[in-house]
């Protein structure tokens, strides 16, 4: 009989005024779902729709059914509020 791993993650959220990181160790086999059911964060920032964001592992888009890896950093990317190119027109035009 084989002995299940752990993995050691972190899931990250990125608001406009802190990051926040939490790190966890989950059974081999798990998925970014996994990661995120066991951060805490829907619970923690409901206002946020986390289960609707996009996600990511280390800056590439992944699904939620993703198998994690050890070392695998979870991020989950709130919607952009404004075009970074449009945002860049607007602080050139002094609005």
């Amino acid at each position: 009989m084989s002995e299940r791993r752990e993995l050691a993650i972190e899931v990250v959220f990125a608001l406009p005024e802190a990051q926040v990181l939490v790190a966890l160790r989950l059974e081999e086999g798990s998925t970014v779902e996994d990661a995120l059911e066991a951060s805490g964060f829907y619970a923690r920032f409901p206002a946020h729709a986390l289960r609707t964001c996009d996600t990511g592992i280390w800056g590439q888009l992944v699904p939620r059914t993703r198998t994690l890896r050890t070392g695998d950093r979870v991020e989950l990317y709130r919607p952009l509020r404004l075009d970074p190119r449009d945002a860049r027109r607007e602080r050139a035009s002094g609005k």
